[in-house]
């Protein structure tokens, strides 16, 4: 079994995530990280036991590093990644994959020349419970679909946007959507035909001194007519569990958090049963007013399928292209709350 070979880029909250998802792999190895502060580096080198570095440069050119992870504030993704792609490095990258598609499109079309691949990072579809969502959906269990929304009502105090890239455009891109509810846009992506249409609001109301949103509802229509909505928020105290839904006429599945509260169609199967016990229980729920109280472990399953797909298994991975889409995404929803008007994808 080949040993895969890992730099860390940025040393921040969710680099711990990696470091840890990294740890847990049999084939999957940290040995490099850089940030722009050379002592939180170094910290976080002691902590995880790998060679630290002054600047991403360094750890590119560390001809033992096969793969670097990118876990920069989300406006500095593009030049480690699309530098990467020079120096024969793969990447995999937090979301969003980048703030604009423009610089997405960079990224990916380095990678494309260099033959390289770059994943993104959204650890939510590697849930236990996505399996048999994905499976019944497909096999129309669902009948017409006619709705599909997503419902992100966390919560960030002040202190998380005092002094922080938080809620910036220059470097998050945006506020609730483009940095906490991105994962659940994602979800619609990856289960629904593409998104058509949508049309917004977004507001600044629980933290009104930040420059992007903190509350934002969407309206959506989907490539097959369906309809949906898109909340999110980190105003909403003191947080609650995050929601999917998905209707149709001949059933409806709900989500609360990495559970199913709701499995129920006009014509039950034998296996019905046993998914609601198995995934009745709630699970998850840390990141509702702690970014760092979530759990690491589907980051694992996350990096897992980018290493499949490096040595020929691509069934499991999100490639650059699938990241993108999320991004386009929250992207008309901004422009449809400035504009205030539908905005078509």
């Amino acid at each position: 079994m080949k040993t895969w070979n890992f730099g860390i880029i940025g040393t921040g909250v969710i680099a711990d995530f990696h470091a840890r998802a990294i740890g847990d792999l049999p084939n999957a190895k940290l040995v490099a990280c850089c940030s722009r502060t050379y002592d939180k580096a170094r910290a976080f080198a002691a902590k995880h036991c790998c060679r630290v570095y002054a600047s991403y440069d360094h750890v590119l050119a560390d001809e033992a590093v096969d793969v670097v992870t990118i876990c920069t504030p989300s406006g500095f993704h593009m030049e480690p990644t699309v530098a990467a792609a020079a120096s024969g490095k793969n990447v995999l990258c937090e979301k969003p994959l980048d703030i604009t598609l423009e610089r997405i499109d960079a990224m990916i079309s380095a990678h494309d020349r260099a033959g390289t691949r770059l994943g993104g990072i959204f650890p939510l579809r590697y849930i236990d419970m996505m399996v048999p969502i994905r499976q019944t959906i497909q096999a129309g269990r669902l009948g017409r679909i006619t709705c599909a929304s997503v419902f992100v009502p966390w919560w960030r105090s002040d202190a998380y946007y005092t002094d922080s890239w938080h809620g910036t455009w220059a470097l998050d891109g945006g506020g609730a959507l483009m940095n906490q509810s991105i994962h659940m846009v994602d979800m619609l992506c990856h289960l629904m035909p593409p998104i058509e249409s949508v049309q917004a609001f977004t507001a600044a109301l629980g933290h009104p001194q930040i420059e992007a949103e903190d509350t934002a509802c969407a309206v959506l229509r989907y490539a097959d007519c369906a309809l949906g909505m898109i909340y999110g928020t980190t105003a909403s105290y003191p947080g609650r569990f995050r929601r999917f839904e998905i209707t149709g006429t001949k059933g409806t599945i709900a989500t609360l958090e990495d559970s199913i509260a709701t499995w129920q169609f006009a014509d039950e199967h034998p296996e019905d049963e046993g998914i609601r016990q198995r995934f009745g229980q709630i699970r998850g729920g840390g990141g509702v007013s702690d970014p760092a109280a979530i759990p690491y472990e589907n980051h694992t399953r996350n990096i897992a399928a980018f290493l499949k797909a490096l040595e020929g298994d691509d069934s499991t991975w999100v490639s650059g292209a699938e990241a993108r889409k999320a991004v386009e995404v929250v992207l008309a929803i901004y422009k449809s709350s400035r504009e205030g008007r539908p905005i078509r994808l």
